[in-house]
């Protein structure tokens, strides 16, 4: 990428209605970087297929296919911005509840299921994928962070543990987008009230612990405790 004066963010990120929520935020807070989304369409965490040993080689094809397509190279990439849902995943197992319900349904002390072992056994699986995922400093040579909402983004959000239809995500998502929109320290004060305390390590820590509730929790507000990482301009721009 020859001559390119800023430095690229890849935010990964679950679903369309991630975007439309967070895009005019992160785009106005890191301004001087391109600020690229991959939307998977669903949870890399929760993916059967995709053991805690593959997980890493996938979020880089993730990353890669951004890199192809622009044409970038590996060092124009500043950093990679795993943003991902928790889903109850540290929920002890005797709070998977066998229910008659369409899909899962979130409580705050347990949730309810038509499947239940089939969902310990998805709780099981993310569970590893997070801590691996945790673990994971540098992606193809690319600062790598994960970053979570509990129980999801909406009930970050909105505060409403409820299984919003996509349409009411999206309807919710732009909602929340134009109240923020050209007003990120507000939006970064509003989240921090449910942030989980402490550094990064220290927040995963935390929601590890959360075995007997789905609190509303998250640690997105880590995603802009460095300001300075905003101004880092490729050093290949005269």
């Amino acid at each position: 990428m020859a001559n390119y004066e800023k430095k690229v963010i890849v935010f990964i990120v679950e679903g369309q209605s991630d975007k439309a929520a967070l895009g005019t935020i992160l785009e106005e807070y890191f301004e001087t970087c391109e600020i690229k989304f991959v939307v998977v369409h669903g949870d890399v965490t929760s993916d059967v297929h995709i053991s805690k040993d593959e997980i890493v080689k996938r979020i880089n094809e993730l990353v890669d296919e951004v890199r192809k397509r622009y044409r970038y190279e590996v060092s124009d990439f500043l950093k990679i911005i795993h943003i991902t849902d928790v889903d109850g995943a540290f929920l002890q197992d005797d709070r998977v509840r066998e229910a008659d319900v369409d899909s899962i349904q979130y409580h705050e002390e347990y949730m309810e299921t038509n499947h239940v072992g089939k969902v310990i056994r998805r709780n099981h699986h993310k569970r590893e994928m997070f801590f691996k995922l945790r673990q994971t400093s540098q992606i193809n040579h690319i600062p790598y962070r994960i970053y979570y909402n509990s129980a999801n983004l909406e009930h970050v959000l909105v505060g409403e543990l409820k299984p919003f239809t996509d349409e009411e995500k999206m309807i919710l998502a732009d909602e929340f987008a134009e109240r923020y929109e050209g007003k990120a320290s507000e939006f970064i004060s509003y989240i921090s009230g449910a942030a989980a305390p402490g550094s990064y390590r220290e927040t995963w820590d935390h929601i590890e612990r959360e075995v007997c509730l789905i609190k509303r929790c998250t640690n997105m507000n880590l995603i802009f405790s460095s300001p300075a990482s905003k101004n880092i301009i490729n050093p290949k721009t005269p």
